[in-house]
């Protein structure tokens, strides 16, 4: 069974995202910011991370820093420019984009290519 974990300050997107997952069939953790990942990583090593970008504490690029042999997907509510978006996207980890609001068929589709089911 695959692990994603979803970190986001939104508790309804998180239980949203995690309740289409388990649906899915696979095993979801759930973390509010960037020290709940952290500490939840150390406890069990998900196969994709799926990170909102802009969250309060620790800054996303130094959670992402810390971050090592965990494929990352960034999910992100604010409008961003493809330049932008490529940038971002040569960070270590980093290997896809989802924009919120997502058809949830659409993130299915996407995880499945991601975790390679």
């Amino acid at each position: 069974m695959k692990i994603i974990m979803v970190v986001d300050d939104n508790e309804d997107l998180r239980k949203i995202i995690k309740r289409i997952l388990d649906k899915e069939g696979y095993e979801t953790i759930i973390a509010s910011n960037g020290n709940d990942c952290l500490n939840k990583i150390k406890v069990v090593k998900p196969d994709l991370i799926l990170l909102d970008i802009m969250m309060p504490g620790m800054p996303v690029a130094d959670l992402i820093k810390q971050i090592q042999d965990i494929k990352i997907a960034y999910l992100s509510a604010v409008g961003i420019s493809q330049s932008d978006k490529e940038t971002m996207m040569q960070q270590k980890n980093i290997i896809d984009f989802i924009q919120k609001p997502f058809e949830t068929q659409d993130l299915i589709a996407k995880i499945k290519v991601m975790v390679g089911d």
